[in-house]
């Protein structure tokens, strides 16, 4: 069986996966796969990718013999899985590599945010003084935290939240009753969830449903001063209206390791690293992004799966997911 990997670079994972794939004819590539990236031969019956690559139509026509897509992530919004499954072609993910990892880099983000803690560094770096005018933060405990999506990443962050002693609101379209119970919050709408809560955290998966789910139209109703954090998906938070609540300071900070344009800054740092663009134009490239320019605004390169034992989770679930799809009992699919 002919067997692609696309955004592999590093030697630890094409050993694993060669090893674990023995008897098969695997390749790897360090590029994303997608209409600015295609290899040359096509033959390939499965192909694994990460959230670098983008799959539509064009790209999935590409490879005749293609029967299987294995997406190296929890979310799969960069395939065209109707058009995939059209073709009788099998996709499947990673579901639940990251839970604890996600929700624990989420109050990563919560208290670099609330406590300030990369402006006092790089203050500290830059000048050498000892000096923490301007840096008062505020305490987490009897704070509000509002969780949109009580999948497994919302239901850890609930948990660590409770740590801090914090009061939980949720909202999500499948209220998992039983838990919230038990871990003592409540259910509530959206814009009540808005109106309500200190800090804002989503983690919920990108779809219609939920493209552009905080938007010019509900994030007025967040409290003024309050914070919002994104590690789920970019576009789930309309950029625009995003902006002008911290603009206009009615939203005391953002935490985003995710941007909307994410994919948009991918493509275009690709190209300059085919020597495409010219390397004077990268600074320019990342400063398009009108979120970067902002003091109140930490953001990170979609990094909060990014640990060594999410890693081999990744890892392990592929290979199983490779090898059912090749045994004719596809493991999760999507």
């Amino acid at each position: 069986m002919k067997i692609a990997f696309f955004e592999v670079n590093e030697e630890e994972k094409k050993e694993y996966f060669s090893q674990n794939l023995a008897g098969h004819n695997v390749e790897f590539f360090e590029q994303a796969l997608g209409e600015n990236f295609v290899p040359d031969h096509t033959d390939f019956e499965i192909i694994s990718i990460f959230v670098g690559s983008k799959l539509n139509q064009t790209v999935i026509d590409a490879f005749p013999n293609l029967k299987s897509i294995t997406v190296r992530a929890t979310g799969f919004d960069n395939v065209d899985i109707g058009y995939a499954k059209s073709k009788s072609i099998v996709v499947c993910n990673v579901p639940a590599y990251g839970s604890n990892t996600v929700a624990e880099f989420t109050f990563g983000l919560i208290l670099s945010l609330t406590r300030k803690i990369p402006q006092a560094s790089y203050r500290l770096k830059l000048s050498e003084e000892f000096s923490f005018e301007g840096l008062r933060g505020f305490d987490l405990n009897g704070k509000t935290l509002g969780v949109i999506g009580t999948g497994k990443i919302g239901n850890n962050v609930i948990k660590i939240a409770k740590g801090f002693n914090m009061n939980i609101v949720a909202m999500d379209p499948h209220p998992n009753e039983e838990f919230a119970k038990t871990a003592g919050f409540s259910y509530v709408s959206l814009d009540e969830l808005l109106r309500n809560s200190d800090i804002v955290t989503i983690h919920v998966p990108l779809m219609e449903q939920t493209q552009h789910l905080l938007n010019k139209d509900n994030i007025v109703f967040m409290k003024k001063g309050s914070l919002l954090i994104n590690t789920s998906r970019g576009a789930i938070v309309d950029t625009d209206a995003l902006a002008k609540a911290l603009i206009q300071e009615q939203l005391a900070g953002a935490a985003l390791d995710v941007l909307e344009e994410e994919g948009e800054l991918k493509e275009e740092i690709e190209l300059l690293t085919l020597n495409k663009i010219p390397p004077e134009d990268y600074k320019k490239i990342i400063e398009d992004h009108i979120l970067i320019h902002l003091p109140n605004v930490i953001i990170t390169p979609h990094m909060a799966f990014y640990t060594k034992e999410a890693e081999f989770s990744i890892m392990e679930t592929t290979v199983k997911n490779i090898k059912s799809a090749l045994s004719g009992t596809p493991e999760n699919l999507v």
